[in-house]
């Protein structure tokens, strides 16, 4: 048997973050992919234009609607869902790729989303509902994010208890009463997934190896 901390090959998990809008979840999302490299963003595919400032394969796959259409009439897409007359998925062969290779996949998407992603590939999700304290230290943050009329942040603030509503369907909640609290909670969940033993296929063959060797 080697000396050392044996690598013990694994299949990689699909990491679903959800929130209402304003409870944290981009930032908990862009804070562990700069701090693990071993997370990668999962690139959905839009029909939504192009912005200037957006890259194609990296911000988002730009396809025009027929392209959209033909990638969903043929079971290439986990996921979708039609936002403001746009379309926007999750395109299956890079995920399933990245599961089989080992690798893990960050999905920041809503809960409708996350529940077609549980229907496809269950036993791969690792799914987190982040929760604000409260629905007033809610608006409060949309307030001071000076994004939206008071209009829409009222809007949001509807959507939020729509949303709360489905956190059961979620393995985990993380409430963020502080953002650095809540990225540490989400960092031992990735953690702990990471090990758990049905992840692990090559735990067969270290124990095998470990029986059989000689002292």
């Amino acid at each position: 048997m080697s000396v050392g901390h044996p690598v013990i090959r694994r299949r990689g998990l699909m990491l679903v973050l959800s929130s209402p809008s304003g409870a944290g979840k981009s930032t908990i999302a862009r804070n562990l992919l700069e701090s693990d490299p071993g997370l990668e963003l999962s690139v959905s595919v839009t029909t939504r234009a192009r912005r200037g400032s957006e890259i194609e394969g990296v911000h988002y796959h730009f396809r025009s609607q027929r392209e959209f259409e033909i990638l969903r009439d043929n079971d290439a897409l986990l996921e979708w869902a039609e936002v403001h007359g746009n379309f926007y998925a999750t395109p299956r062969e890079p995920a399933e790729k990245a599961m089989a290779e080992g690798r893990d996949m960050l999905f920041d998407i809503d809960w409708q989303g996350a529940l077609q992603l549980k229907e496809k590939l269950r036993g791969d999700i690792v799914s987190i509902f982040i929760l604000p304290p409260s629905m007033k230290e809610l608006k409060a943050r949309l307030k001071r994010r000076a994004e939206d009329s008071d209009e829409v942040i009222e809007k949001r603030l509807e959507n939020a208890r729509v949303e709360i509503e489905q956190w059961r369907e979620y393995n985990y909640v993380v409430i963020n009463h502080d953002l650095n609290q809540a990225f540490d909670e989400v960092r031992a969940i990735v953690t702990a997934e990471r090990l758990r033993r049905d992840r692990r296929a090559g735990l067969f063959d270290f124990v095998t190896e470990l029986l059989d060797e000689k002292v």
